[in-house]
């Protein structure tokens, strides 16, 4: 399986902070934004990723992240030239796709949960179609919205709806196989004219290949579009961080725990930045013998 961050968009709702630079590049505490979702797909062990993104922040994306080979990843990408929508990302990653299924996230949202990693292996395993996700949250008519059977099967979806059937917003976490990117050729754009990932998973449910997979409790879903929002997230991450004593989101712990780096290659990482308290803790991580704490 591939995995596609979206990091297009010219974040407007937070200017004047996003006039010069990319919202994905901002932090949310101690670490960029795209380290977030960048994190989720590592512990889907998911390691060939594409970042889409606007063609004047790519090369920053490309300094910051490199081609991923420091943490045992193999980053690409590309660019979106104009706002189309969500879905533009699959015929942007036609070939990037090619014919394996897909893991795509958006580049602003933040997932943390003990259960995440299991949930993910979930769905993964599960996929013959499209899996996507449901959040409890309490104004649905705020987000897409998605009503579920009891045996995961999507019933209906709706794009922020008067009169919601339920209380599950659909975050921005998907699974697609490869017929996504047919799919996304094959949409009719909405009418501000954009391809819209809503339109993908219809047709996914037409077919009978829509499912769900539940974040329920013990599960956090964060979104970034706001100063607001991000101001949130970044008090959630510190609290969380300052409690527990382990960071969220560290992708190097993340790529050693998973074994796509040695521990001395971390350690060494830990080391270029050990005048930070980020690389300390890297440091201190040749110390700990607990399991996955990522």
């Amino acid at each position: 399986m591939k995995g596609i961050i979206m990091s297009g968009g010219k974040g407007t709702r937070l200017y004047p902070t996003t006039k010069s630079v990319s919202k994905q590049l901002l932090p949310i505490y101690d670490k960029p934004l795209i380290y977030y979702p960048l994190s989720v797909l590592m512990l889907a062990e998911i390691r060939d990723i594409l970042v889409i993104t606007d063609p004047h922040y790519l090369p920053l994306y490309k300094e910051l992240l490199e081609d991923g080979s420091r943490i045992g990843l193999n980053i690409s990408y590309a660019v979106q030239e104009t706002p189309g929508g969500l879905a533009q990302a699959f015929t942007i990653g036609e070939e990037f796709i090619g014919n394996d299924s897909v893991c795509f996230i958006l580049g602003d949202n933040v997932f943390y949960g003990r259960d995440l990693t299991t949930i993910l292996g979930r769905a993964m395993n599960k996929l013959d179609g499209a899996v996507i996700f449901a959040y409890p949250v309490k104004d649905p008519t705020a987000f897409g919205v998605v009503e579920i059977g009891d045996d995961g099967k999507v019933i209906s979806i709706e794009e922020k709806p008067a009169a919601p059937k339920s209380d599950l917003a659909v975050p921005g976490l998907y699974f697609y196989d490869s017929s996504v990117v047919e799919i996304a050729k094959h949409i009719v754009p909405s009418a501000r004219g954009e391809l819209e990932i809503t339109a993908v998973n219809e047709e996914y449910l037409r077919r009978g290949k829509l499912r769900a997979e539940l974040l329920g409790r013990g599960m956090a879903w964060l979104d970034t579009g706001t100063p607001d929002s991000m101001l949130k997230a970044s008090q959630f991450i510190k609290a969380v961080q300052d409690m527990q004593g382990f960071y969220i989101s560290c992708i190097e712990e993340i790529a050693w725990r998973r074994g796509f780096i040695t521990k001395e290659q971390m350690l060494s990482i830990g080391e270029s930045l050990k005048n930070t308290d980020y690389g300390k803790y890297l440091l201190s991580l040749g110390d700990t013998n607990y399991g996955d704490m990522a």
